[in-house]
C-alpha cells in the first residue's frame, strides 16, 4: 500500500492540480490622510507594486445652497502622485479594498468619507498608524481613536519600512 504523500505524487493524481496561479492581481488603493503620510505613500510608490495606485491627499467640497440638507451632496477627491484628480467613490469602486495611512497625532477624521466610499461598494478598509521620532502614547491613542470605527484591520506601523512590507504582504 502506498503511503499518502507516495499517493499524491502519481500522475494520476498529479492531473487533479490546477496548473495556473491561485490569484488574481489585486487593486489596491492606498490613501494618505495627511502630509506626513503623503510623504510616506510618496517613498513607498517608488518600488515595484502589481496592482496598487498611491494618492497622496484628499479633498472635499459641498454641493447644493446652504441651509439647504436636503440637496447637499459630498464630493470627494484624490490627489495621484502625477497631481491628477480623481473621483473618490470611482476609485473605490474600482478596488479590491483601501489602505489608509494616517501619521500618528494627525487628524484622521477625513477617515469617515473613505468608509462611506468603501461601504457603498462593500469593500474592506484596511488603516496603518505611523508613528513619528516625537510621537507620545496620546498621540496613536488620538488616531487610532478616528480610525478603529471604520478600519476591518487596524495596525500600528513601527516606520515606513513596516508599511511596505504590510503592503507587501497585502499583495498590493
Amino acid at each position: 500500500m502506498l503511503s499518502e504523500s507516495a499517493r499524491v505524487t502519481t500522475a494520476h493524481e498529479a492531473s487533479y492540480r490546477i496548473q495556473y496561479p491561485n490569484s488574481k492581481r489585486r487593486s489596491v488603493k492606498i490613501i494618505a490622510l495627511d502630509n506626513s503620510s503623503a510623504r510616506i505613500v510618496y517613498d513607498i510608490a517608488r518600488e515595484h507594486w502589481n496592482g496598487a495606485m498611491f494618492f497622496t491627499s484628499l479633498s472635499f467640497s459641498a454641493a447644493g445652497s446652504p441651509g439647504d440638507s436636503e440637496g447637499t451632496t459630498l464630493h470627494a477627491w484624490l490627489g495621484d502622485l502625477a497631481g491628477r484628480t480623481m473621483e473618490l467613490v470611482g476609485e473605490v469602486a474600482t478596488s479590491d479594498f483601501v489602505v489608509v495611512i494616517a501619521s500618528a497625532g494627525s487628524d484622521a477624521q477625513s477617515v469617515s468619507v473613505v468608509a462611506d466610499a468603501c461601504a457603498l461598494h462593500n469593500k474592506s478598509l484596511l488603516a496603518l498608524v505611523v508613528p513619528g521620532k516625537n510621537t507620545t502614547e496620546a498621540d496613536v491613542a488620538k488616531s487610532l481613536g478616528y480610525l478603529r470605527p471604520f478600519a476591518k484591520m487596524l495596525v500600528v506601523a513601527s516606520d515606513a519600512d513596516y508599511v511596505t512590507a504590510m503592503l507587501t504582504a497585502l499583495r498590493a
